[in-house]
């Protein structure tokens, strides 16, 4: 279906995107900007990255590119992407193509003409939207009713959508949680579930990259659900979900006016102890950076109360840092059973806000200079220091501190 529905879009007619579809979009040539900038444009979204696909061979989008001036660059050559870049940004381009041969992931393609057919090979309906310079919205697969009705459904069969690629079993919920309404399209779940056994195959990292996107989605908390229900769940995470902590985590994101945080959400979803998070590391290949985070959110999570004081709670933030801090502080707040409207909870978890950790003011040179000696007890000189300082409540005048260092220094 083409001409029923048209975008009137200012990246169709002006900056980078527009040159390089003018470039692209002649001779006998037809290029259009296709997926997720068309279906977000349709939903009023930012339309994120810009992809184009063309009639021309990746060797005539080279030659047009470079010869208007632009970078070209082969990103994906043997599947028919080249990345062009203008003005430092980059959109890749993919000649029209249709499988001859798939294998899981990988598929034997060829190149042609047909729109149709190159709509048929992508994952969702409302993925296989193009749009002409001339801002016509072409729809070969009913994207457009799907994406009216905020349904998430692959395009033809399924099963074997899914038999090419098994990741898109986790981008199916991926996109549900984001763009869709109500319950996951029957065929699309159940064929998920029949093939569940495929995730196995798939790279840790790019199980970890979709369920970070997940943790995050508008409709993250329901759909996750669905994937517990389904035997999903569980098979990714390699423990136990915890729903309920997550829903409230995100609960209380929303209440602190907080951006969700997909690490802190999955802290929230799979860790009560330290070894969840070492669980999580080696399953899903998470950064050092993200496994560290979950290990300090579970070291001790259960005894952050708002009962604790201001006093323990900056005494926490000097020593693990603000942002594990709040990480820990939301973890304990959604598993407390409190509203998300929690007065004392949400004055703790926005302490942060309101006080910096001060940097210990004292070197080992203060301490030498009152006579202590170099070597192992000058480092237990300087720690017995920075407890006294911290006991004291972080002063910061210099006759306190100077007090603390004659202290330290006798002892």
């Amino acid at each position: 279906m083409s001409g029923a529905v048209r975008l009137d879009e200012a990246w169709l007619r002006q900056g980078p995107l527009a040159r390089l579809i003018g470039v692209l979009d002649r001779d006998g040539e037809e290029a259009r900007v296709i997926g997720g900038a068309v279906r977000n444009a349709l939903l009023k979204l930012p339309p994120g990255d810009f992809d184009l696909a063309t009639t021309a061979l990746p060797a005539e989008v080279t030659r047009r590119a470079e010869r208007a001036g632009f970078k070209a660059i082969p990103t994906g050559i043997d599947h028919g992407t080249i990345t062009v870049v203008i003005e430092g940004r980059p959109f890749e381009v993919t000649t029209l193509r249709e499988d001859v041969e798939t294998f899981g992931r990988h598929a034997t393609v060829r190149f042609g003409r047909d729109w149709t057919r190159d709509a048929q090979r992508r994952d969702f309906t409302m993925n296989a939207l193009s749009v002409s310079a001339d801002g016509v919205v072409h729809d070969y697969a009913g994207g457009l009713a799907d994406l009216t009705a905020r349904r998430v459904r692959f395009i033809g069969d399924a099963s074997q959508r899914i038999a090419e690629d098994y990741l898109r079993i986790l981008r199916f919920f991926r996109f549900h949680a984001i763009y869709g309404e109500g319950a996951p399209d029957s065929a699309g779940l159940h064929a998920s579930i029949v093939a569940r056994d495929g995730l196995e195959q798939l790279s840790r990292e790019r199980v970890r990259m979709e369920l970070m996107k997940l943790m995050v989605a508008p409709r993250a908390a329901p759909t996750l659900a669905v994937m517990a229900e389904a035997g999903l769940l569980g098979r990714v995470l390699g423990g136990v979900p915890y729903l309920a902590d997550f829903e409230r985590m995100a609960k209380a994101e929303a209440a602190l006016d907080l951006a969700g945080e997909p690490v802190c959400r999955l802290g929230a979803l799979n860790v009560r102890v330290v070894e969840d998070a070492e669980r999580l590391w080696a399953r899903l290949r998470l950064f050092n950076a993200e496994r560290e985070r979950l290990a300090s959110a579970a070291d001790g999570w259960w005894r952050i109360t708002p009962a604790m004081g201001d006093e323990a709670a900056r005494v926490l933030i000097y020593r693990i840092g603000a942002d594990h801090f709040v990480d820990r502080v939301l973890l304990a707040f959604a598993r407390s059973g409190a509203q998300a409207s929690d007065a004392g909870w949400q004055s703790l978890a926005t302490l942060p806000r309101r006080w910096s950790a001060p940097v210990f003011p004292l070197r080992a040179a203060d301490l030498i200079a009152r006579g202590v000696e170099k070597g192992p007890v000058l480092g237990q000189a300087l720690a017995s220091a920075e407890e006294a300082w911290i006991a004291a409540g972080f002063p910061a005048d210099a006759a306190a501190v100077g007090a603390i260092a004659d202290a330290a220094a006798r002892r």
